[in-house]
């Protein structure tokens, strides 16, 4: 019986390819994570795609694997085998689920890192039994998924959504993106130490231990000093994580506006902060909303699986895949050159 049922859900592996470390994982039918790698990101393509190798057969000498999945922060084409651009990464419209499928001889799919984050959260975390969902990931930018009836959307060439880069402020902040004035230039982890800077430009006479740091060294500050700072009660630092809370609350009825969902998830690595923004944010939020009063609100919740999401949900995502083609073979304690 037990093996009947490993047979029916094999064990696959999720990968978050970041810029700066590589996690490979191997992860069951249930969401467990059973096994990790993690190795530096290299910075050419033909080395990346030779560390990625090496993860995912040090974990194939350890464990029966039958698919793999890449998560990744970048554009994805629709069937998900190319990257067509990272941001962080050496690839740059490339074949990669190919180069590695035949490399491995393991079924390879890549996923946009939001929407691997997504999928997990639905089946085993935050968003389970929300069939209409969004997440949105704060952390150096916004990264966004949405879930309809179930199922994730990407649009139609594999790039939505894009929320991070809705404008929030004509001629606002400039975004590496190229346009200026983008949600996320307001509702991140960089946006919390412009805003904490663009605050002491305008009111210098900030006497808090946090505006001596950053007038000291304006470089050393960081969203992670800013939200410490605001749990110890600095002044300046509470200032900045309310106008956070502002900003995120007005987006989120953004998206509610558009998507109507019936969840929100909040993940990416400033959630880790939520008890010093998320209050205010959802009371902005239900301010802000169209038709505030006299219409059902999004509940708004905090990842359940932190930074282990995107490797969980990409691991599930090559195994529906792997289920739907029947091309799966495990490769079980085999040797490799």
């Amino acid at each position: 019986m037990t093996a009947r049922v490993a047979d029916a859900r094999p064990l696959t592996v999720g990968i978050d390819v970041g810029g700066t470390n590589i996690r490979a994982s191997v992860v069951d039918g249930d969401g467990e994570v059973l096994d990790t790698v993690v190795a530096p990101t290299p910075h050419s393509a033909r080395a990346l795609e030779n560390a990625l190798d090496r993860a995912v057969r040090e974990l194939c000498r350890r464990h029966p694997i039958g698919a793999v999945g890449l998560a990744v922060a970048g554009f994805i084409n629709a069937d998900r085998s190319t990257v067509r651009f990272a941001p962080h990464l050496p690839w740059q419209d490339t074949p990669v689920a190919q180069r590695l499928t035949e490399r491995l001889e393991l079924p390879v799919i890549l996923e946009h890192d939001a929407n691997a984050a997504m999928w997990a959260e639905y089946r085993f975390g935050a968003a389970a039994g929300g069939h209409n969902s969004v997440l949105v990931a704060i952390g150096t930018g916004i990264g966004a998924a949405l879930l309809i009836d179930g199922e994730l959307y990407r649009g139609t060439h594999g790039v939505a959504p894009e929320l991070g880069h809705l404008q929030v402020v004509p001629q606002g902040r400039s975004c590496p993106c190229g346009k200026r004035g983008c949600w996320e230039r307001y509702c991140s982890g960089t946006a919390l130490v412009d805003t904490a800077i663009e605050m002491l430009a305008t009111d210098p006479v900030h006497s808090t231990v946090l505006a001596r740091e950053v007038l000291r060294d304006p470089g050393s500050l960081t969203g992670r000093r800013v939200a410490g700072a605001a749990q110890d009660g600095d002044p300046l630092a509470v200032a900045v994580m309310a106008d956070f809370a502002r900003w995120l609350g007005l987006g989120l009825a953004f998206v509610s506006d558009i998507f109507d969902p019936g969840l929100i998830v909040i993940a990416g690595g400033v959630s880790s902060s939520a008890p010093q923004f998320l209050d205010e944010a959802r009371e902005e939020y239900a301010r802000a909303i169209t038709g505030a009063g006299h219409r059902p609100l999004a509940r708004i919740r905090t990842t359940q699986l932190g930074e282990a999401a995107g490797m969980i949900g990409a691991a599930e995502l090559a195994r529906a895949t792997l289920a739907e083609t029947g091309r799966g073979r495990s490769w079980a304690a085999r040797s490799t050159h």
